[in-house]
């Protein structure tokens, strides 16, 4: 039995990387990570805009467990051990230094996430992280 990490942000990328994990990893102990990145404060305007940083945060957060919900859903389906761990800071550094301090054996992640912006700073993210990791790393489309 290994321990697999999966990046969760709201695309159907990240959707599509648990289900594959849980396809693929069956029986593995999971590591669910979620990064807010605070340059989407100014990016989004969903989030409050630059004006509104706490509440932005707070909403981040809420997203965040929301986010956790469903995928715990999906994974009690599959009677797998998960922890879920919410950074901040630059997603592509998050993940990895959570993927270190949580000795997995491998990184699944989406190809890219949201819309916008984030989409092109987290398709950045995915390559940054198969770069940089010293861990097997599945990129799921």
């Amino acid at each position: 039995m290994g321990r697999t990490l999966v990046a969760l942000d709201e695309s159907p990328q990240a959707q599509n990387a648990l289900d594959y994990a849980l396809s693929v990893h069956d029986g593995d102990e999971f590591v669910l990570v979620h990064v807010i990145d605070y340059s989407e404060s100014i990016t989004d305007p969903g989030r409050g805009g630059r004006g509104r940083l706490e509440g932005w945060y707070q909403k981040a957060t809420e997203d965040a467990e929301d986010l956790f919900a469903e995928a715990m859903e999906r994974t009690d389906e599959h009677g797998v051990s998960v922890t879920t761990v919410v950074r901040d800071g630059k997603p592509a550094g998050e993940i990895l230094d959570c993927a270190d301090e949580h000795d997995v054996d491998q990184i699944v992640m989406g190809s890219h996430g949201r819309t916008g912006v984030a989409r092109v700073l987290l398709g950045s993210v995915a390559e940054q992280v198969v770069r940089r990791s010293e861990r097997p790393t599945t990129v799921v489309h």
